[in-house]
């Protein structure tokens, strides 16, 4: 019954890894043996229009010569316009940051200075110098403890730029740079400058939820210069103004410098209540350990996918792992191997029963994963996003996770497989990944409640048009299940990740294909410096509970937009997109319109987490 699915299972994975391996020999996909670019430059079309430029240049310089007079329009123009970051977008580079540290290697780190700026410029305008007054910088010790080096340590290129993302990874740091200077008495030395700017950290957030549920929210990720994080949430009903009660988040991001984080979460929300308490460590060098503790109690109303509906589920979580990874300098990966204990008890919930709502079962479980990783960041442009730097992580990641769980009802054994890969090659940058696992009956060997979820995704170099330069973006998902069981999780939908843009239509089965087109072009034209790109997609999907994945219900939704970005002007980029959907008997619940002011940058991640269960959703 399943002969042909697991045959097209199997051209797919084959098609992904005949991609990555045929890449050009100089610019390999990342993989076990394999050696990642110095620099690789696809876009071969350069677009400069000086004349423009120049006008441009002289508009801006204008109003900020009249603006300059008077104290009123000098500070509305100081609130409106930015001065111009560096454009990135002629270059058509994608760049190694460790081939380039290259010729620092092995030399030995002499002296380690921070610098640390402020939020905001100190020659801005009024409400710009109160921001720095207001804000408390961050702590040298606190930069100084992120650091995966000290002086008189190797320079090793890769802990450079680990350090790095590890940096502008916190909430409290919006940009870091990090400067290498060979000693000028001994040539065997490197002094290190790192730079910082940090983040205006201080925020409110608000929600209006159904059932006049409403949200406020004060939070500072940045509580004393000490890097650490709390959020204040209270709740209140917006139509009688009864109280819904409050949360407490805390956060530590590097506790005493162990890159151990913790996290505290407790309050209440109408019906709603949360204890959550975490401790861990990951993956952090190539050589490395992981840890990890966490404890929850949580009562929330949780999606039924089947009823299409929200009941109220209390249940209790106890998660423990731990793993360890070694660097292999002769296929310049890692092996690692980590394991997991899950206590998970449901005090409150609907109807269960062996066969029945599984996700709410109490439940024990052991899994132990082994496998290889190696990954690394590219900067780029014109992909997601035009005029800024944009980072690209290339690389693998295969595991094989098994471990045996003690159910409410039945005892099984688990098995589950998976792969990542991605990286450059002639026509573009290709990603993808596969994922099977499956629970086995220890008593009968059956496969029971398995899944497969395939992903593949690629861009395409820019092609020059004219005066315009066009992106092509393809992305693929299959997703199938068998032996499901019923109730919560034993079926899909389409999602915001996996789904159709402009589809609201309600339906759902446990297999699903979907095909992602999207089509950019960017324009050479600024008026008034505003750099704009035009794209149209379409989107083709099936869904249902057939196995021959042809016979389930067809849909595809169309759309085009537009996005606008000015590198002058503080706001984001503008998104304003229109979409139709149809069904096979004609039109369904679409969203018609959208405006949203950023963009979504969907990569993959190939550094290993704790062993998971091949997820159904």
């Amino acid at each position: 019954m399943y002969s042909g699915f697991r045959i097209f299972t199997l051209v797919l994975i084959l098609t992904l890894a005949g991609l990555l391996a045929t890449a050009h020999p100089t610019i390999p996909a990342a993989g076990p043996g394999m050696q990642t670019p110095d620099r690789f430059t696809p876009d071969s079309a350069r677009i400069r229009n000086p004349k423009a430029r120049a006008r441009n240049k002289r508009l801006y310089d204008s109003i900020e010569s009249k603006t300059s007079r008077r104290a009123v329009p000098r500070m509305l123009y100081q609130l409106l316009f930015v001065k111009p970051v560096l454009d990135t977008t002629a270059n058509g580079q994608v760049l190694d940051e460790t081939r380039e540290l290259m010729p620092y290697a092995g030399k030995t780190i002499s002296e380690i200075k921070i610098s640390r700026q402020e939020p905001f410029n100190d020659n801005g305008n009024w409400l710009e110098r109160s921001g720095n007054k207001l804000h408390m910088i961050t702590r040298e010790r606190v930069i100084r403890r992120d650091l995966l080096f000290k002086p008189g340590d190797l320079l090793d290129p890769q802990l450079v730029v680990r350090t790095k993302q590890l940096i502008r990874s916190r909430d409290y740091i919006s940009d870091i740079d990090i400067e290498i200077h060979p000693d000028s008495l001994d040539s065997t030395r490197v002094n290190l400058v790192i730079r910082t700017r940090d983040s205006w950290t201080i925020t409110a957030d608000g929600a209006i939820r159904s059932e006049g549920r409403t949200m406020v929210a004060l939070s500072d990720a940045n509580i004393l210069g000490s890097g650490n994080k709390l959020k204040f949430i209270t709740n209140f009903n917006r139509q009688d103004f009864s109280f819904g009660g409050n949360m407490v988040e805390y956060e530590i991001p590097n506790v005493l410098g162990t890159f151990y984080t913790a996290r505290f979460n407790a309050g209440r929300d109408f019906y709603s209540s949360t204890l959550d308490l975490a401790l861990r460590k990951e993956f952090i060098r190539p050589t490395d350990y992981e840890v990890g503790l966490t404890y929850n109690d949580i009562k929330d109303k949780r999606y039924m996918i089947e009823q299409d509906t929200s009941l109220l589920v209390k249940e209790r979580n106890l998660d423990a792992w731990g793993g360890y990874s070694h660097f292999l300098r002769a296929i310049h990966s890692s092996i690692y191997l980590t394991g997991r204990y899950n206590y998970s008890r449901v005090s409150r919930r609907p109807e269960v029963g062996p066969h029945y709502n599984p996700a709410l079962h109490d439940q024990d479980a052991l899994l132990v994963g082994l496998g290889l990783y190696r990954e690394n960041f590219y900067t780029a442009n014109m992909i997601y996003g035009f005029g800024r730097r944009e980072y690209l992580p290339a690389g693998y990641k295969a595991e094989v996770v098994s471990g045996y769980t003690w159910g409410e009802f039945s005892d099984d054994v688990y098995l589950g497989i998976s792969t990542r890969a991605g990286g450059f090659c002639p026509v573009g940058y290709i990603m993808g990944g596969a994922t099977l696992g499956s629970y086995i009956d220890p008593v009968d060997g059956m496969w029971q409640r398995s899944a497969v979820d395939i992903d593949l995704k690629w861009f395409s170099n820019l092609f020059l048009v004219r005066r315009s330069r066009i992106r092509q973006f393809l992305a693929f998902n299959y997703t199938q299940g068998w032996n499901r069981w019923a109730g919560s999780d034993e079926s899909i939908r389409f999602t915001k990740t996996n789904g159709l843009q402009a589809l609201n239509e309600y339906a759902i089965g446990t297999n699903r294909m979907i095909l992602n087109t999207e089509t950019v072009l960017f324009s050479p034209y600024q008026p008034l410096g505003f750099r704009i790109a035009f794209f149209g997609f379409a989107d083709f999907g099936l869904l249902g509970y057939s196995p021959n994945i042809f016979k389930n219900e067809f849909y595809t939704s169309f759309g085009v937009g537009v996005r606008l970005r000015n590198e002058r002007l503080v706001f984001n980029t503008i998104q304003i997109r229109l979409g139709i959907a149809f069904g096979k008997n004609g039109l369904v619940d679409s969203e018609y319109f959208r405006l949203s002011n950023s963009t979504q940058i969907e990569q993959y991640r190939y550094r290993p987490t704790r062993p998971e269960i091949v997820g159904f959703e």
